[in-house]
């Protein structure tokens, strides 16, 4: 099945990895209704096609995303900032959180608010040394949303969670791989080439048993030991059933490199 076309998020595979690319690139990827949408779309047709093995989400130009766009709304209306996190941001922070595939943020520049929730809900995040991260939200009066409040603590610890929430000060990459919030920070040149070298070998790899991990280890940020572990045992069940499993043993054993097909 062809990648859908659409307006505000450009979709390119290769070898298994899908990339999205948020295109509002004049107003650093700020998140209109358009945009809201046809990212949704993207990550349906990310879930729903087995060619896809990876999910790469940066943005273009300048920015990463810039988080909602404020200019969408008229001042002289009260929005309904409930139906529009129900109706327009949840369900994407579910599906980049829950797809049973490895996503990975390649932060280019600023992601800021709704942004930064969006680049903390991948798997992992390898960023330009350009990228900040801001949790903005403060500046206008309003409360981390997106996931930030559930990403954030877990990642750079309750204080700091508390820091970037009620200060709403820019963190540099640099600051951001010292504290957790980023696995790599690369130049700006090679962001693209470093995050698709990583992306490959996850599309290459056992995608059955990273979906499984990603279900363990979220499950995991909320279940005592004693359910963790019997989790863990259910889990590896499913996986030890998987094709993947059987050619990754063989090739252990014939010394030679596994040839995963996702299944």
């Amino acid at each position: 099945m062809a990648a859908p076309a659409l307006e505000t998020v450009l979709l390119s595979e290769e070898a298994g990895v899908l990339t999205l690319t948020l295109n509002r690139p004049d107003v650093l990827n700020a998140i209109n209704e358009q945009l809201a949408r046809d990212l949704q779309e993207g990550l349906s047709y990310a879930v729903r096609e087995a060619g896809v093995r990876c999910i790469v989400l940066t943005g273009a130009g300048r920015g990463f995303c810039s988080g909602q766009d404020l200019r969408e709304r008229p001042a002289a209306a009260q929005p309904s900032y409930l139906e529009s996190l129900r109706q327009r941001y949840n369900p994407v922070i579910m599906r980049l959180a829950t797809v049973e595939k490895p996503v990975l943020a390649a932060v280019n520049g600023v992601a800021a608010g709704a942004g930064c929730s969006l680049a903390l809900a991948g798997d992992l995040r390898i960023a330009s040394e350009q990228a900040s991260f801001i949790q903005v939200f403060a500046r206008v009066g309003l409360v981390p949303d997106s996931g930030s409040t559930y990403f954030l603590p877990r990642l750079v610890g309750l204080g700091k969670a508390f820091e970037m929430a009620y200060l709403a000060e820019p963190v540099d990459a640099q600051e951001a791989l010292r504290l957790g919030l980023v696995n790599r920070v690369v130049p700006a040149e090679q962001l693209m080439a470093a995050t698709m070298e990583v992306a490959r070998r996850l599309a290459a790899g056992p995608t059955r048993a990273f979906g499984l991990t990603k279900r363990a280890l979220r499950y995991a940020l909320r279940a005592p030991l004693e359910d963790v572990l019997a989790y863990e045992a259910y889990l590896q069940e499913v996986a030890g059933a998987t094709a993947d499993h059987r050619e990754g043993v063989a090739a252990f054993l014939e010394k030679r490199p596994p040839r995963f097909t996702g299944t």
